[in-house]
């Protein structure tokens, strides 16, 4: 796949979901809305989220500006190892090696390990997001104390995960279980 700036489109056609190039950076539309004053000249009022930092921008577009649309690249990549302050990947699609900066992994950090695969969003050779899979299945390593809850009814404590997660498992978990963890929502699916 190779990166495609598309033809140009007007703001009036801008809907949630498309990738844009404003300022020489890459934003996705989070929302866009027409809006019509008594006394004026009706614009778009936009949300866009830049695909860098994750902060998200309102900016009003003149009705049928010109916007760029561009298309972003999907590459797997598995993890390796942490290099310096970056983390080092493997694009499985051409075999090369690919350093992340550690703010594109934000707190995704928490369930990368050696041979993980994960989505990644490029254009260029900039890469912009990281994607985990939904469900990894990741070993306790250790448990807080249970005592003080084990009369309450669905009870849980908390569990750390060999990849530094933290999250509540059933107080039957106990170090060495494998359990299936949805990514998306920090939250314990099954013992493997």
């Amino acid at each position: 796949m190779s990166n495609k700036t598309k033809a140009p489109l007007t703001s009036n056609q801008m809907t949630p979901g498309i990738m844009i190039s404003l300022d020489k950076k890459i934003y996705r539309v989070e929302s866009a809305v027409k809006v019509t004053v008594a006394k004026g000249t009706p614009f778009i009022k936009t949300k866009l989220k830049n695909m860098m930092t994750d902060e998200v921008i309102e900016k009003n577009f003149k009705e049928s500006q010109t916007v760029q649309e561009v298309t972003l690249d999907e590459r797997h990549l598995e993890f390796l190892y942490i290099e310096g302050k970056d983390y080092l990947f493997l694009d499985i699609g051409n075999l090369k090696k690919i350093l992340v900066p550690k703010n594109i992994i934000g707190d995704k950090v928490n369930y990368i390990k050696e041979g993980i695969e994960v989505k990644a969003m490029f254009y260029g050779e900039a890469i912009f997001s990281v994607e985990l899979p939904q469900f990894l299945e990741l070993m306790i390593v250790k448990t807080d104390s249970s005592e003080h809850v084990a009369q309450m009814s669905n009870a849980t404590k908390v569990a750390y995960l060999e990849t530094g997660a933290k999250i509540e498992v059933p107080l039957f978990m106990e170090t060495g279980d494998i359990v299936k963890v949805d990514t998306s929502s920090n939250d314990f699916i099954q013992r493997v």
